[in-house]
């Protein structure tokens, strides 16, 4: 049994008995959080060949294709959630690799908005398909019961998100738009 199990089963080492169901269900999503999101990342890009891009870029990028008018840089931090410092960081490496673009509007010379290219669209839809056939494959191998359960958590997660950023003030107030 892999140590994720143990600990979403409130049998880990270090559990006192006893520890409430919602520590217990938090202390066994977050340790699967994480190996989750890479194991993800890693099958898309082996099932494709795709470049080894940062999660962080792959961020961005999501960002940016949402707005294809652009955004200012300090409306890309506050999207995905980072320092100025860092977007400036990723822009500059993602710059030189032609995925993002800056732009200056005409109306305001001393601005920049930042796009993403045309080829880093291709490169986030091909990671998308790959994603998804990846994950597709192996949903499919997993129980019926296994599938449900994640089919039945979804909504759920989707509400954990929307909790999460509204508790750190990232977000709209669940419930709200």
């Amino acid at each position: 049994m892999r140590t994720t199990d143990t600990a979403a089963e409130g049998k880990g080492e270090g559990r006192a008995p006893g520890t409430p169901e919602a520590a217990r269900v938090a202390a066994g999503l977050g340790g699967l959080l994480g190996p989750l999101r890479r194991a993800v990342l890693r099958a898309t890009r082996n099932a494709e060949g795709l470049p080894d891009l940062p999660e962080a870029q792959i961020e961005l990028l999501r960002a940016l294709s949402s707005a294809p008018e652009g955004l200012s840089p300090g409306a890309v931090a506050t999207r995905v959630r980072v320092a100025p410092s860092t977007v400036s960081n990723l822009v500059r490496t993602m710059s030189a690799a032609r995925l993002v673009e800056r732009v200056r509007p005409a109306h305001d010379q001393r601005t920049v908005v930042l796009t993403a290219s045309q080829e880093a669209l291709h490169l986030l839809d091909r990671y998308d398909r790959a994603s998804t056939a990846a994950l597709t494959r192996v949903v499919t191998e997993l129980s019926d019961a296994d599938r449900r359960a994640l089919d039945q958590a979804l909504p759920a997660l989707d509400r954990l998100v929307t909790a999460l950023e509204a508790a750190d003030g990232t977000g709209p107030a669940p419930g709200g738009a």
